[in-house]
């Protein structure tokens, strides 16, 4: 298996409706995948309930990778995600990952930092929202 990377992780999961969430998640993340946002910690239940809810809220979306650093079992990127709501309305998230990869090349952990760039308030909690 080729080794994954956030954007193809987030295209699949958020925006590749010929897949379900379950076939995303498990082409990209283990089974015992955890994930620290803002400092709140997820396990992979919460996680996925954490996409299967921006699934509701996301029409569309562009995952701009700005740096991207694999290193053996390591893995850095910043992106932005450019997010198009289905109530028409957008935000726009700088991210900064910093993620540890399993030997079949999938992740295993991701620490990320979010920065609101464009959007609302409410839209601040769309990297934690359930």
């Amino acid at each position: 298996m080729p080794r994954t990377d956030i954007k193809t992780a987030l295209t699949d999961l958020l925006l590749n409706e010929d897949i379900t969430l379950t076939e995303a998640a498990d082409r990209h993340f283990t089974p015992d995948y955890r994930q620290r946002t803002d400092g709140e910690w997820a396990d992979r239940t919460r996680f996925l309930a954490h996409i299967a809810h921006l699934r509701t809220l996301v029409a569309s979306a562009e995952i701009e990778v700005h740096e991207e650093l694999h290193d053996g079992h390591k893995y850095a990127d910043r992106h932005t995600c450019h997010i198009t709501k289905k109530d028409g309305t957008t935000a726009a998230m700088e991210v900064y990952v910093f993620a540890t990869m399993a030997p079949d090349g999938r992740f295993r952990r991701i620490e990320e930092t979010t920065l609101l760039l464009k959007g609302t308030k409410a839209d601040r909690t769309l990297g934690s929202a359930r």
